[in-house]
C-alpha cells in the first residue's frame, strides 16, 4: 500500500479493499488511493475557484487514465508515451460520470474535474467499476458540493451463482457481466451485457450488486468521517416570484394545448416561438434581466411538458405511454455492401451495414491487459445533419463510442463462432435522422444487416429505449422515448435482446435513484416493446439469407502439422508469397503452435487453388507417387524438377532416354512441365525421380 496518513479497509466480496488519503495529490480538493489486491487507483477531484459564467449546465469532466507502467508495459507507437485515451478509457470515463453527475446541486456551476489514474494493475479482473468508488471517495473527502457517496460493483454469474468482481476466467464462463452503481437507498446506473438472460435474473443481479454497494459506501463514509473537508456553501437562488407569476399567466395553457400531436420540427418551432414571444414581452430595454427571463421560461416550459405527460397521460406526439412509433424497414438496399438495412422508427433512422473481412482486418486492442485481436466490432456515427444542424465532421466523440459499444454488446451473443463462420465482422450504423433512441435503432439495423448478408446468427435482436417521469409519489413509464421526453425525463433506460432474453442493458437515472418497483415495471414494459419491434423486423426478413453476399470474400481455415508451418512460409516468406502469386489468394498463418492457416480469396476457384497447393505441400511425398512437375534447374548430370513449392527431386540424365544423351538440354528446357514418378527417397529425404514416359 502506498504510504498514506489515513487508512480504512474492509473485505468486500472476498477481496480486501483499502481507501487512504493524506499524502498524495494534496493540492487537489480531494484525493484518495484505492487499492484492491495489486491494483492501485489514484482518484482526484478538483474545482474551479469561481463559477463559469453564462451557462445553464453543470460543467463536469471525468478522465480515466491508463498508465502503461501500471501493468509493466511500454506504450506502442513512435513516441513510446501515452497519447490519446483508449476506447476503453473513454468508455470508463463515461461509466464514472453517469452515476455521480445527478448528485451535484442544480444551481452549481463551478467547473469540476474528476481524474482517476491507474497506477498499478494486477490483471486479475476488470478494474473499471472500482473507479466509481474511487471517484466518489475523492468527491466525498473534498469541499465540492456532492450528495454522495456512490458505490459501484461488477457482478457476474457462473452456474447460476452471482459473483462480485469475477476474474477474467470466471467472466469467460459467466452468462452476464453487469456494473451497478447507486447510493445506499437507490440505483443510479446499470450497464450490462448478457447471453439472453431473463428480466428476473437481471433484477437479481442488480439487487446482489446493490447489497455490496452499501459496503463500499460504508467504507467511504468511515474515511470521510476522519478527513472530509467542510462542503462549500452555495448561495441560495433568489427567485423573482412576481416575474414567474407574470410569465406563467402569459403562457397560460398554450403549450399544453398544442403539445400533443406535433412532429419534432413542429414542436421545436412551437417552443421557439413561445420563447421569442416571452422574451419580447418581459425582457427590459437594457436586457439586464434577459438571462433571468430565459431561465424562468425554461423552468415553466419543462414543468408544463412534464405535466402533460404525468397528469394528462398524453405524450408530445400524441402516443399512448406504451405505444411504439411507426416502423419502416428496407433490407438489401446497397448493392455493393455485403449486407445493408434501413431501419426507421418515427423520426429516428439508422442505416446499418456489414462488411466481412479476413484475419488481416481484425482490430488490435492494446491496453493495460494483454494485447489481443477483435474479430467483431461495431461503429456508430452521428452526423450533424441527423438533427437538422450544421456542425463539424470531426473525430469520434465519447457519445459515438458509447453508443457503438452498447450496440456491439447487444449483438455479440448471437454471432456465430469463428469455427463455423471464420470472418471478421464490422458493423456500421450511420444515423440519418435522430429523435430519440438512435443506439437502439442501431441494434435493429445491425441485426437486419447481418441477416441480409447471410450471417448465420443464433437469433435476431431488437432494442428499445424507455423513459420515466416522477412527480411526487406518481410516475409514468414511457416506451420508445423521443428526444424531448429524454431531455425532460428522469430516466434513460435502454434494453436489447432476443425473444428469449436480454443481451444488453443500459440505465441512467437523473434523479436521486430508482426503486425496485419502478425498475421491475420498466423491464416488463420494455419486454413487450422489444417483442413488438422484433415482430416488425421479422416481417421484413424472417431468417438470415441462405448464402452470404457474393461480394464478400471467401474464407477457409486449414489446420496443418505445426512442424510443417515453416514449409508453407519458406525461407524469408518465399514459399507463401509464391502460393499467393500462383493462386491470387491471401494466406496467413496464425501465431502460436496451432498450425492454423487462413486462406481468403475473391472467388472460390482461387481459394481452392491455394488450398490444393498448401495441402499438397505439407503432405509427405511417398515413393511410387506420380506428380506433374516443372523443370527448375538443369545440370550436366540431370534436371531438378519442382513437384510442389519447396519440394524438388532429381531426374537423372540416364533416365531420360533409351539412348545415351550428351546434353540434358537436348530433351528438356527450363520451365517445361512433365509427369514424373518418385522412384525412391533416401535417408537424407532426397527425391530420385523417373519420367513416366521416356522423352526420346
Amino acid at each position: 500500500m502506498l504510504n498514506q496518513k489515513i487508512l480504512e479497509s474492509d473485505i468486500i466480496g472476498g477481496r480486501t479493499i483499502a481507501l487512504s488519503t493524506g499524502v498524495i495529490a494534496k493540492q487537489a480538493n480531494g484525493s484518495v488511493i484505492f487499492q484492491c489486491g495489486d491494483t492501485v487507483l489514484l482518484a482526484t477531484a478538483t474545482m474551479s475557484k469561481n463559477p463559469k459564467e453564462g451557462i445553464d449546465f453543470f460543467p463536469l469532466t471525468v478522465e480515466y487514465q491508463e498508465k502503461m507502467y501500471a501493468s509493466g508495459k511500454i506504450p506502442g507507437g513512435f513516441f513510446k508515451r501515452e497519447a490519446r485515451p483508449s476506447v476503453n478509457a473513454t468508455l470508463t470515463a463515461r461509466l464514472i460520470d453517469r452515476p455521480i453527475r445527478p448528485l451535484f446541486p442544480k444551481n452549481f456551476f463551478h467547473e469540476v474535474q474528476v481524474a482517476i489514474t491507474v497506477l498499478s494493475y494486477d490483471n486479475s479482473f476488470p478494474p473499471e467499476s472500482l473507479a466509481i468508488n474511487a471517484a466518489s471517495a475523492a468527491l466525498s473527502l473534498s469541499d465540492i458540493p456532492f450528495s454522495g457517496p456512490v458505490g459501484g460493483a461488477l457482478v457476474g454469474r457462473v452456474a447460476g451463482e452471482f459473483i462480485l468482481y469475477p476474474s477474467f476466467e470466471q467472466l469467460a464462463q459467466s452468462d452476464l457481466q453487469i456494473v451497478v452503481a447507486g447510493t445506499k437507498n437507490a440505483i443510479l446506473m446499470v450497464e450490462a451485457a448478457a447471453s439472453e438472460v431473463s428480466e428476473e435474473v437481471i433484477l437479481e443481479a442488480i439487487q446482489f450488486g446493490h447489497a455490496h454497494i452499501k459496503q463500499f459506501i460504508h467504507l467511504q463514509e468511515r474515511l470521510a468521517g476522519k478527513s472530509a473537508k467542510p462542503k462549500m456553501q452555495i448561495a441560495q437562488e433568489v427567485k423573482n416570484l412576481e416575474l414567474e407569476q407574470k410569465i406563467e399567466a402569459f403562457l397560460k395553457d398554450t403549450l399544453e394545448s398544442q403539445l400533443k400531436s406535433g412532429n419534432k420540427q413542429e414542436i421545436e418551432n412551437l417552443l421557439s416561438k413561445l420563447q421569442e414571444d416571452t422574451l419580447a414581452t418581459f425582457v427590459l430595454e437594457d436586457k439586464s434581466n434577459q438571462a433571468q427571463v430565459k431561465k424562468i421560461y425554461s423552468e415553466i416550459k419543462k414543468q408544463k411538458i412534464r405535466n402533460v405527460i404525468t397528469v394528462q397521460k398524453i405524450r408530445p406526439d400524441g402516443r399512448a405511454l406504451d405505444e411504439i412509433r411507426p416502423i419502416e424497414i428496407e433490407v438489401g438496399l446497397l448493392p455493393s455492401a455485403h449486407g445493408s438495412a434501413l431501419f426507421t422508427r418515427g423520426e429516428t433512422q439508422s442505416l446499418g451495414t456489414i462488411t466481412l473481412g479476413t484475419d488481416d482486418d481484425k482490430q488490435i486492442e492494446d491496453g493495460l491487459q494483454d494485447t489481443f485481436k477483435k474479430s467483431y466490432y461495431f461503429h456508430y456515427n452521428f452526423p450533424p445533419y441527423s438533427v437538422g444542424e450544421v456542425g463539424r465532421f470531426s473525430g469520434t466523440g465519447r457519445r459515438e463510442l458509447g453508443h457503438g459499444a452498447l450496440a456491439e454488446k447487444s449483438l455479440k451473443p448471437i454471432l456465430p463462432d469463428a469455427e463455423n463462420f471464420p470472418y471478421t465482422l464490422r458493423i456500421v450504423s450511420d444515423i440519418l435522422e435522430s429523435n430519440g433512441s438512435s443506439s437502439m435503432a442501431s441494434v435493429c439495423s445491425g441485426t437486419l444487416a447481418l441477416m441480409d448478408c447471410g450471417v448465420p446468427i443464433k437469433a435476431p435482436v431488437s432494442g428499445i429505449a424507455m423513459g420515466l417521469l416522477i412527480e411526487g409519489n406518481d410516475y409514468v413509464i414511457l416506451s420508445d422515448i423521443q428526444g424531448l421526453e429524454d431531455h425532460y425525463g428522469d430516466m434513460d433506460f435502454k434494453v436489447a435482446g432476443t425473444a428469449e432474453g436480454i443481451t444488453a442493458l443500459q440505465l441512467d437515472i437523473k434523479v436521486s435513484g430508482l426503486s425496485s418497483e419502478i425498475l421491475t415495471k420498466a423491464l416488463s414494459q420494455a419486454k413487450a416493446g422489444r417483442h413488438h419491434i422484433l415482430s416488425k423486423m421479422l416481417e421484413a426478413i424472417a431468417t438470415p439469407r441462405s448464402v452470404i453476399s457474393p461480394n464478400a470474400p471467401k474464407i477457409e481455415y486449414l489446420y496443418i502439422d505445426p512442424e510443417k508451418v515453416g514449409m508453407v512460409i519458406g525461407s524469408g516468406g518465399k514459399t507463401i508469397r509464391k502460393i499467393e502469386e500462383d493462386s491470387k489468394a491471401t494466406v496467413s498463418i496464425s501465431e502460436g503452435t496451432t498450425g492454423q492457416v487462413c486462406i481468403s480469396a475473391k472467388n472460390q476457384a482461387d481459394l481452392d487453388k491455394a488450398r490444393h497447393i498448401i495441402t499438397s505441400l505439407v503432405k509427405d511425398v511417398e515413393a511410387g507417387e506420380v506428380y506433374e512437375g516443372k523443370v527448375v534447374k538443369i545440370t550436366n548430370f540431370g534436371a531438378f524438377v519442382e513437384l510442389l513449392p519447396g519440394k524438388e527431386g532429381l531426374l537423372h540424365i540416364s533416365t531420360l532416354s533409351k539412348q545415351r544423351l550428351e546434353r540434358v538440354e537436348d530433351v528438356l528446357s527450363l520451365g517445361q512441365i512433365l509427369t514424373v514418378k518418385v522412384k525412391e527417397i533416401d535417408a537424407q529425404k532426397r527425391l530420385s525421380l523417373i519420367p513416366v514416359n521416356l522423352l526420346s
